[in-house]
């Protein structure tokens, strides 16, 4: 999201950081409630052995999730919450089934997750609140550049494991250069949160429409939904190793 991005979308009153927070606090709830309850739902299924439901669970989550930021970002509604919302309840299904699988083989990563997630929000807004790390027009290019590559890799992986048996080489090795890697693209995602603080902060400073909350509190959602995936499939790898 750009310094234009609200060229297009225009309102009677301006954007505030208290405001951008109470959005990111509603995003972030319906999030939480979704994944509890289809976290519920998914420990019944396994329990029963319904490995198929598990798998709708996740993919589908998956799936509906990338078409719905997508749907959202091209179209720009003059009212996103809807769909915004719409988004942080299907990708907690993703979560929430995912997790459920992932405490049953590995007991406890869930609250490691959690809190290694919230370790690292704390640290970029540290970083990023006594300037260490400013989301500049060279920073925004290059974490959007490698940001959108791991997207292609993600999405390729992808394709490939439902075309065929096959997975992408590291991207789900246990092995040192998959773990390796695992860390780089975590490292890349944590550095997304300080776009998303400096997109809040500009957008403030510019009086842009108070639907600017909105967007700035999807944006920070998308980016602690990836931080979440990736701090579980780290612990994951490095959990099976042992």
């Amino acid at each position: 999201m750009s310094d234009k991005f609200f060229s297009n979308i225009s309102g009677n009153n301006v954007m505030t950081y208290e405001g951008a927070m109470q959005k990111i606090g509603i995003l972030l709830g319906f999030t939480v409630i979704s994944a509890l309850f289809t976290s519920a739902y998914s420990l019944t299924a396994l329990e029963n052995g319904n490995v198929e439901l598990l798998s709708v669970l996740t993919t589908g989550g998956v799936i509906c999730g990338f078409i719905l930021a997508l749907i959202i970002y091209w179209t720009r509604p003059k009212n996103p919450v809807p769909l915004m919302m719409t988004y942080a309840i299907v990708e907690a299904v993703f979560i929430g089934a995912m997790s459920t699988v992932m405490e049953h083989f590995f007991p406890g990563i869930v609250i490691q997750t959690i809190i290694g997630t919230l370790a690292i929000f704390v640290s970029m807004y540290f970083l990023y609140a006594i300037r260490v790390l400013r989301a500049t027009p060279t920073f925004n290019k290059v974490v959007s550049s490698l940001t959108v590559s791991i997207m292609l890799l993600y999405l390729i992986s992808f394709v490939i494991s439902l075309a065929t048996p096959y997975e992408m080489p590291l991207l789900h090795s246990s092995s040192l250069l998959g773990i390796g890697l695992t860390v780089f693209i975590l490292i890349v995602a944590a550095l997304n949160l300080i776009m998303d603080f400096g997109f809040i902060e500009r957008s403030v400073q510019n009086q842009t429409p108070k639907v600017g909350e909105w967007w700035g509190a999807f944006g920070m959602l998308i980016t602690l939904i990836w931080i979440y995936i990736e701090v579980l499939r780290l612990l994951m790898k490095l959990r099976s190793r042992n």
